[in-house]
């Protein structure tokens, strides 16, 4: 999925034609790169018993399987669809790397996989990676660390291309059918249930006789999208998922309650991911992409088909999830409410916060994350009692590098709390607190798209035309939001068509990673760490990161937007009456933030969000009814938390 870059404010087609113009200048491992085994042995470590149990201490797998001699291959796996109706199944193409050792043993040993459609277009990983192969089509270089460094663990790293990309047969269509059965099927395939071929057209067959079906899936953006697909239809062998900055229902990826996230739809996305053969035979799945993803913001049938919330219930891995809570691509709406319906079923989770964007665990916290997640793997893969699964359930990151956790999230101490706004002494700068404004009380904006929510808060003291801002006095002591707030919102708009938005600002000097940057809040540095074994062709060694920070004045912690028209229908627009008064509930991203004694909290309604939201096709003013407007935080400890905010 593209990332817009909070600063340059770019916008889908240009960032897909940048994503797809980098792969010239992709960054290829050192090719004389060999084994370094950062962070194989830890101090909990004694020594391998001969089957890589340590002898003393919580169980762990080592490093006691030859990566260099380990088996690599490519299986196509029949799907049972036709997407690209060409008259025969289609087959995706699985590249797998396996110890060789096991084997020989008579030993299954578990897989670890991650489904991607960037494999041969975009590359994975902070330094863009791409599959490459030999002269006979044999994989050399998986992309990324996984391989690396669980293969000599005694795992298996299955990467599939998804239908209609690189190798595999069908056509893309975007978190639908096609691409939930791409790695559905292989799972079935590692569990003895689907068809395996050693060619894409040939008819002799594979069979995954090495695996013992335990299978974990992992992969941020659209990889941990699928991964979250995969798991709602409760496929057997599927034991955990790992989603990093993951999508959970793609209506929600581009439009919000109607306003549109985005100036185009999945259609764009897949033809920039499509093969090239693909594009030519998939015209008919991108005209039902078109035609399903209306730019009204409606609800279609083929959004519902791409809402995985609906079908947690069917989900029986375990959770471990991650997100940037500034991501400002996956914003963390997707995760709150996959969070939320998961935990209503009582699914076993654990969740890392961090105060960047879009950006990977191995790119913000990287000794901690291969540590957590090489245990988390062992347990629910390899079985092992290490106790992980009794660890506290959330890391979050506070400031940069400084990371908090929380036995459950929210904590159980959370309680929504109801919030007014209240008139000031200015024109739309008003007062934020428990009472509720008198009957009659207003606020009035006009939308200007040309402005951002970092200028409404910049000017959240002083009267503007673009926005209504409501702010606490000073707190008396720290108050923490956790989880998903709520804006509700009556206004009275002059046209007929508005979008609002409605953000919660930080007002206070605080030191944050820079989230607008071109790095998402970490910088790239020259130097490399190893994190595996190496070959030739496929480099252990990944560049080193650092926080890229920037100290500010105040902080937009979490947003929400929506189109008016959509308040009686939260499916379906309709034109609003001028002059006639609306409410609607606005759903805000989910969050974890602290606002620091003396520093004030700010709650902003305004129009366009320049760059996150496309503007409506008219210019409103608006009125806010004040007596029936309020914002439900989840605020820790309750209302106790506000302190003597009146």
């Amino acid at each position: 999925m593209p990332i817009r870059a909070r600063g340059s404010r770019l916008t889908y087609r240009s960032l897909m034609v940048a994503a797809l113009a980098a792969l010239t200048t992709t960054l290829l491992a050192p090719a004389g790169a060999q084994g370094a085994e950062a962070g194989a042995a830890t101090s909990r470590e004694a020594g391998p018993s001969a089957d890589g149990h340590p002898r003393s201490g919580p169980p762990v797998s080592r490093p006691v399987h030859s990566y260099e001699n380990a088996v690599r291959e490519s299986v196509w796996v029949d799907t049972g669809l036709d997407g690209d109706g060409d008259g025969r199944n289609d087959r995706v193409a699985v590249d797998i790397v396996r110890p060789r050792e096991p084997a020989r043993q008579g030993r299954r040993i578990p897989v670890i996989m991650d489904a991607s459609p960037y494999y041969s277009c975009c590359g994975r990983g902070n330094e863009s990676q791409l599959k490459t192969y030999d002269a006979d089509g044999r994989p050399v270089q998986f992309p990324l660390y996984y391989d690396n460094y669980f293969v000599p663990r005694g795992y298996a790293f299955v990467a599939v291309d998804l239908a209609g990309t690189n190798r595999s047969d069908g056509c893309v269509d975007v978190g639908g059918p096609s691409d939930v059965t791409s790695a559905k099927a292989v799972i079935d395939w590692l569990n003895g249930r689907a068809r395996g071929y050693t060619t894409r057209t040939g008819q002799r067959r594979a069979t995954a006789d090495w695996s013992n079906g335990r299978t974990g899936m992992i992969g941020k953006s659209y990889d941990g999208t699928v991964a979250n697909a995969v798991a709602a239809t409760g496929v057997d062998g599927l034991r955990t998922i790992v989603p990093i900055g993951a999508i959970s229902s793609w209506y929600d990826y581009y439009f919000s309650q109607g306003a549109p996230l985005y100036d185009g739809g999945p259609d764009r996305l897949s033809d920039g991911v499509e093969s090239p053969e693909a594009r030519g035979r998939c015209t008919a799945v991108q005209r039902r992409l078109v035609e399903g993803a209306p730019r009204s913001g409606d609800w279609t049938r083929l959004w519902t088909e791409r809402d995985y919330v609906k079908d947690a219930r069917k989900v029986r891995a375990s959770v471990f999830a991650v997100h940037g809570m500034q991501d400002l691509n996956v914003r963390t709406k997707h995760l709150g409410q996959w969070w939320d319906a998961l935990a209503a079923r009582g699914v076993e989770r654990r969740i890392w916060l961090s105060q960047a964007g879009h950006v990977d665990p191995f790119d913000f916290r990287r000794a901690e994350w291969v540590d957590t997640l090489h245990r988390w793997f062992d347990h629910y893969l390899l079985g092992y009692d290490n106790g992980i699964e009794r660890e506290p359930m959330a890391d979050i990151e506070r400031s940069p590098g400084q990371w908090s956790t929380d036995r459950f999230w929210p904590p159980r101490t959370t309680h929504a709390v109801t919030v007014r706004p209240g008139p000031g002494a200015a024109p739309g700068v008003g007062t934020l607190g428990l009472r509720p404004a008198r009957p009659g009380a207003t606020e009035t904006f006009t939308d200007d798209p040309a402005l951002n929510e970092l200028e409404w808060a910049a000017d959240a003291d002083r009267p503007t035309a673009a926005k209504a801002a409501f702010r606490t006095p000073p707190l008396s002591r720290d108050l923490r939001l956790s989880g998903s707030s709520t804006v509700t919102v009556t206004a009275t708009p002059t046209t007929s068509s508005a979008h609002l938005s409605a953000v919660l600002v930080d007002l206070g000097p605080d030191t944050i990673r820079d989230y607008g940057a071109s790095g998402e809040g970490i910088t790239t540095l020259p130097g490399r760490t190893c994190w595996g074994a190496s070959t030739t062709g496929d480099s252990a060694c990944f560049k080193e990161t650092r926080a890229d920070t920037a100290t500010v004045d105040r902080t937009v912690f979490s947003r929400g937007w929506a189109d008016l028209g959509t308040h009686a229908s939260a499916g379906h627009g309709r034109p609003l009456t001028p002059g006639r008064a609306h409410t609607i509930t606005l759903r805000l991203a989910a969050t974890d933030h602290v606002v620091q004694a003396g520093h004030r909290l700010a709650l902003i309604v305004a129009g366009t969000d320049r760059g996150l939201i496309e503007p409506p096709d008219s210019t409103p003013t608006l009125t806010l009814d004040l007596a029936r407007t309020s914002a439900t935080l989840p605020l820790a400890g309750g209302t106790a938390g506000l302190g003597a905010v009146p």
